[in-house]
């Protein structure tokens, strides 16, 4: 009886619901994979998202981290220096250790001691070198000025030896006397870059050696002394150079000793510090000045070559002005790269502030 009910059973259920496949009937139906799929992308997404934001986060984090360090490394730096300035600038100054005197200052000088003890005594000796360079800088340019005009209107084109030796000796007294001052401020705290108290023995050994240079006059004088006249020349532009340097320059420098910035002993050394808008003026002097000095010193060398003065003084200041003028080259350039640090640096710190 209960095999015929079965049988019954099994007979009854439609041929059409007989005949679908088990898969079906156990699987999800196909019209849920893609919400599945959907989903699962979704999930996915958020949480690349969620990843991004918090390296985004994180990378934030770390830039302000950078930013407050560097801020504050440069205001250490800066209150520092202004430290560094007025600890120098008191009369704690002559307990502090100074710069060694040098060989330079013991051959003309003797073993004595030229550091001030007095802030007083140290500031008349800057403005005893400030008043130098003052009355130098004028004679530097009305000098070779008065020989080339006595040259084309009294000497007809031929400078004779004994004015141009005068002239020599003069400008080996000139930088001497420059080389001396400035040794003498670095002792007492002045920053002095070493170059240019080299550049200065450089130009008292030239000027030694020319003293000695038998100057060339008749026949074909144009030709045998024609170094000596663009020497000249150049000697004028480079007096333009220094009373630009001692009317402007200074200015700048007393700004900076009241602002903190520089101490009262620093001097304008060399011929390359500007600020500014008078970089667009002296700049393209300093250049010019430097390519003129290499071009004078090329010229010397050529002249000894070609045999027209084979004197080895010729030689001598050839080589002498081609290496000062790279060296002042050289100087400029780092000079300029260091403004443009220092003035990279400043925008840092005000773009810091304005974050702040």
């Amino acid at each position: 009886m209960r095999n015929l009910s079965a049988t019954v059973s099994v007979a009854s259920i439609p041929e059409s619901t007989r005949s679908v496949p088990r898969s079906t009937l156990s699987s999800p139906t196909n019209s849920s994979l893609p919400l599945l799929l959907t989903r699962h992308s979704l999930s996915l997404s958020l949480s690349l998202s969620l990843s991004l934001s918090l390296s985004l986060f994180d990378f934030s984090i770390r830039f302000l981290l950078y930013l407050t360090d560097l801020f504050l490394s440069l205001q250490l730096d800066e209150d520092l220096q202004r430290a560094k300035c007025i600890i120098v600038d008191g009369d704690a100054s002559s307990l502090l250790p100074g710069h060694a005197q040098g060989s330079f200052l013991r051959m003309f000088l003797g073993p004595i001691n030229v550091r001030a003890s007095r802030k007083d005594v140290q500031l008349k000796v800057k403005e005893e070198y400030n008043s130098y360079r003052d009355r130098t800088a004028l004679l530097f340019l009305l000098f070779p000025a008065l020989l080339l005009i006595l040259r084309s209107w009294v000497w007809a084109g031929c400078l004779p030896a004994f004015p141009v030796q005068i002239y020599q000796a003069w400008l080996l007294f000139l930088y001497t006397g420059l080389a001396l001052r400035e040794n003498i401020l670095r002792v007492n705290g002045s920053d002095i870059r070493p170059w240019w108290i080299y550049h200065h023995y450089c130009a008292m050994l030239m000027a030694l050696v020319s003293l000695t240079w038998e100057i060339k006059g008749q026949p074909d004088c144009a030709k045998k002394q024609r170094g000596v006249q663009l020497f000249l020349q150049w000697a004028m532009m480079q007096g333009v150079a220094m009373l630009l340097q001692n009317r402007y320059q200074r200015q700048r420098l007393y700004t900076r000793i009241a602002l903190g910035k520089a101490k009262r002993m620093d001097v304008v050394w060399g011929e390359t510090a500007g600020v500014d808008g008078q970089l667009w003026l002296l700049c393209p002097i300093l250049f010019t000045l430097q390519g003129f000095e290499a071009y004078i010193g090329l010229l010397l060398l050529k002249t000894a070559v070609v045999g027209v003065v084979s004197e080895w003084q010729v030689i001598f200041c050839g080589v002498l002005l081609v290496s000062m003028a790279v060296g002042n080259f050289a100087n400029t350039v780092q000079t300029l790269m260091a403004k443009s640090r220092f003035k990279a640096k400043m925008r840092k710190s005000k773009s810091k502030q304005r974050l702040n």
